[in-house]
């Protein structure tokens, strides 16, 4: 049993998948010194981490009513997952505990130039799966997003299942693969959740690899063709959206970054969070880039997250090639970089939510 009583609409916003204690050390030298070596770092620190719990930080910081389900262990590392989510608003009585396999554990190892390592122990995150997600809880929230398919076998075999379940009780869904650490990035299990899943959010590296396309514009494309919205969070040249129609690009936001783990997590919710209130595909991207950029700002993936008049504040200032803004005008233009794809058709006006995500059906 949990604490929570659930009726139509409790949550806007459920989030399945990892959370995990980060330990984020840095900057490390690009090639490491052993043979017992000892080396000297400016910054380590344990933080909250794994993809979703970030995501989930993220949206309820935006002011949206937000629960999680997964699994952390019977172990400290759990407990200060848990704890953490919930000082940050998200509602865990959903989050399970495994009484058998320890919390999930990362080592994140950052460079002077922005790249990081990231070195992960799955523990009972590869235990995770549809069982852990009740239908009751589909039914009461309002969006779902999965994220880090490729760390969750057994959920990976069933979310196709999940997310059919939640759009027909009247949900929206996304989906952020996040990296495949196998490197097979497996078509046969990937394209029978697009097929159920409103949003693709990778970032350039995966959906070139999700994709096998060398360009980013093209592997964006040919992933909206399997099915999903795609938003592909592209770090310092900001973002780019695909909707099997038309493509829009989105620049970043000027900031000076001191730790880019989480950002794309931060991005992904900024974009739903925005969806969710109905702005257009254009500004929504924008949010997320603010959210994304904005979240770089501190130590951590959760620290610098934006409250919501912040990020749209923030998204004023992304831009295209020329400079504009990319937040619709009150009369309902945008400036972002708007392209009719290779399908030859046509781009409508995006004065209001396009994407479908603004209520339940």
């Amino acid at each position: 049993m949990t604490a929570t009583t659930l009726c139509e609409d409790s949550f806007d916003l459920l989030v399945i998948g990892d959370a995990n204690p980060d330990v984020v050390v840095g900057p490390v030298p690009s090639v490491l010194a052993f043979g017992q070596r000892e080396q000297l770092v400016e910054h380590a620190g344990l933080v909250l981490g794994g993809s979703a719990a970030i995501m989930a930080c993220g949206a309820a910081r935006l002011g949206l009513r937000v629960a999680f389900a997964g699994r952390v262990g019977a172990d400290p590392a759990g407990a200060f997952v848990r704890d953490a989510l919930a000082a940050r608003g998200v509602n865990v009585d959903f989050l399970v505990t495994d009484p058998h396999l320890p919390t999930p554990l990362t080592t994140v190892l950052t460079t002077e130039d922005g790249d990081r390592a990231v070195l992960t122990a799955p523990g009972c995150l590869a235990a995770t799966g549809a069982d852990d997600v009740p239908r009751d809880l589909l039914a009461a929230t309002r969006h779902v997003h999965a994220a880090s398919f490729f760390l969750m076998p057994r959920l990976a075999r069933s979310l196709s299942g999940v997310f059919a379940l939640a759009q027909e009780l009247g949900a929206t869904t996304s989906l952020d693969t996040n990296d495949d650490p196998a490197g097979r990035w497996e078509r046969d299990l990937l394209d029978p959740v697009l097929k159920v899943t409103d949003i693709l959010l990778p970032n350039a590296a995966e959906a070139l690899a999700l994709a096998g396309e060398p360009q980013l514009a093209f592997a964006a494309a040919s992933l909206a063709r399997r099915g999903p919205l795609v938003v592909v969070k592209d770090g310092e040249n900001g973002a780019l959206a695909d909707d099997g129609v038309r493509t829009l690009t989105t620049g970043a936001v000027p900031v000076e970054p001191v730790d880019t783990v989480g950002a794309g997590d931060s991005f992904d919710a900024g974009f739903v969070a925005a969806t969710l209130r109905g702005l257009d595909l254009r500004s929504s991207v924008a949010v997320g880039v603010a959210c994304g950029s904005l979240s770089t700002r501190r130590h951590g993936g959760t620290a610098a997250q934006p409250t919501w008049d912040e990020a749209r504040a923030a998204a004023a200032h992304t831009s295209d090639t020329s400079g504009a803004s990319a937040i619709s005008d009150t009369s309902g233009a945008s400036t972002t970089s708007d392209t009719t794809n290779t399908s030859g058709a046509s781009a409508t006006s995006e004065t209001t939510d396009t994407t479908g995500m603004g209520s339940r059906s």
